[in-house]
């Protein structure tokens, strides 16, 4: 189940180890879609809108804490490369106490600003009192999600990209089976959704648990991995903290646009919320090809084979723009039977107003592959400061088109938002690599299995 990336054919290692990743994300957003599809069919427009004002913080809350756990298991992951099993095992109870630190900051930091959030995203009042019921169920739920994210992590940094999948499919099933008798027999609305959820993401977190410690043994702790080690602490905070800053600021991105479109009443939020999970399945295959990548870049950096570094690079470049444009096609030609998927019997304006942005957002997917591609593989190498300045720059041109074009031009102007900031972000973190990776002074080809000496100006 352990398996390293620093030898074998680089795109066929990413791709097969992306794979798992995938049906793992997508398995992980049937938590959300489930939701509003059974809101959506069952309950009507209200509790969909509900669900689709309060997704984006909830998102952005575990976007933050993801960027913060997986910053952790880049050190495990670099360190495994390295075929350093001493410092694998420091690292990973370096990790459980960070994010336990972390479990407990971000649920009292919600709730404690839970009314500023609600009223600064323009929620409107015919939904204000469920939406707040709706995130503060979910919050109770965050130490399951956050430490199943952890623990998912650390076995991708060890190269295991199945284990995590088998238990998403069965929280995501087991998701589905509480939440249809709640919403539909019990009728508890979205307090059910978010009751459902919250209990599937904790088994899923105690089934990761048990299964990690019986079958890897790397990762069976002894006393003395507990000594706390402050310098190899800070190792791992200063690729965790830059990462969950870059992360949470694209969530708030997000959470502006939702806070713009949410003026614009709840029709529109419908619409919104449906075209945004459209999205978020057609670019699945993008983030999770980028995702393998970072722990491939982790691993042959530890080992010091930039050359595979390079090589993965140029070749899940290829393939992940191929995929755009497919993606990009699929999302043009069926977006208006895709959007129908969440909308029970919706009017002309909901419909073309969920297809109106599946279309234009589409055009602009090679972009958005292009920071999957180079963001992750910065990440995967220890160098988190250009991703970061990649996302405050998305975070800006999005808020900034996000306003000017939803005064000039209205909903449409909203669709325009997230594509620029994508072309924005794409062109930093693509500049920053060739940048970083020419003063290796390694040449593209060659043997893969060559070590490179890593120079002093390039150490993270």
């Amino acid at each position: 189940m352990i398996q390293s990336m620093t030898q074998g054919n680089p795109l066929k290692l990413i791709i097969l180890f992306s794979i798992p990743i995938m049906f793992g994300n997508l398995f992980q957003q049937v938590y959300i879609l489930s939701d509003l599809y059974i809101l959506g069919h069952y309950l009507g427009l209200h509790a969909l809108a509900v669900a689709g004002a309060m997704t984006p913080v909830f998102v952005m809350t575990i976007m933050f804490a993801t960027g913060f756990t997986n910053g952790l298991c880049v050190i495990t992951a670099q360190r495994f490369g390295a075929n350093d099993i001493c410092s694998v095992r420091k690292s990973f109870s370096g990790g459980i106490l960070l994010t336990a630190i972390l479990c407990i900051g971000v649920m009292m930091g919600l709730h404690l600003l839970m009314d500023t959030i609600l009223h600064k995203m323009n929620v409107p009042a015919d939904i204000y009192d469920d939406s707040k019921r709706f995130l503060t169920i979910l919050s109770y739920s965050l130490f399951a999600t956050l430490f199943y994210n952890y623990l998912a992590g650390i076995m991708r940094a060890l190269g295991d990209s199945r284990t995590p999948l088998y238990f998403l499919i069965f929280a995501s099933l087991l998701n589905i089976a509480i939440n249809v008798p709640l919403i539909t027999y019990f009728h508890w609305d979205v307090t059910g959704a978010a009751l459902g959820t919250g209990i599937a993401q904790t088994v899923s977190a105690l089934l990761c648990v048990f299964f990690l410690f019986w079958r890897f043994p790397v990762l069976r702790l002894k006393k003395k991995d507990w000594r706390i080690n402050f310098s190899f602490l800070w190792e791992h905070l200063k690729i965790a903290v830059p990462m969950s800053i870059q992360f949470s600021v694209i969530g708030i991105g997000v959470i502006i646009i939702q806070s713009i479109c949410n003026s614009f009443g709840t029709d529109t939020i419908a619409a919104f919320a449906s075209a945004g999970r459209i999205e978020q399945i057609m670019t699945m295959p993008l983030f999770s090809l980028g995702m393998a990548l970072t722990t491939y870049s982790a691993q042959n950096y530890g080992g010091r084979y930039i050359r595979r570094i390079k090589q993965g690079v140029l070749q899940c470049f290829l393939f992940s723009g191929t995929i755009s444009f497919i993606m990009a096609i699929i999302a043009y030609h069926f977006g208006e039977d895709l959007a129908g998927i969440f909308l029970n019997h919706p009017s002309e304006f909901v419909l073309n107003q969920a297809t109106g942005y599946v279309k234009i957002t589409t055009l602009f997917y090679f972009f958005l592959s292009m920071i999957f591609v180079f963001r992750q593989v910065l990440q995967g190498m220890g160098y988190p400061l250009l991703p970061l300045i990649s996302g405050i720059v998305e975070l800006i041109m999005r808020g900034f088109a996000a306003w000017y074009l939803s005064v000039a031009y209205g909903y449409i102007g909203i669709c325009y938002a997230s594509p620029i900031a994508w072309i924005g972000g794409a062109m930093i973190v693509a500049i920053g690599y060739f940048i970083i990776i020419r003063r290796f002074k390694v040449s593209l080809f060659g043997k893969l299995d060559q070590r490179s000496p890593v120079p002093n100006q390039v150490r993270g």
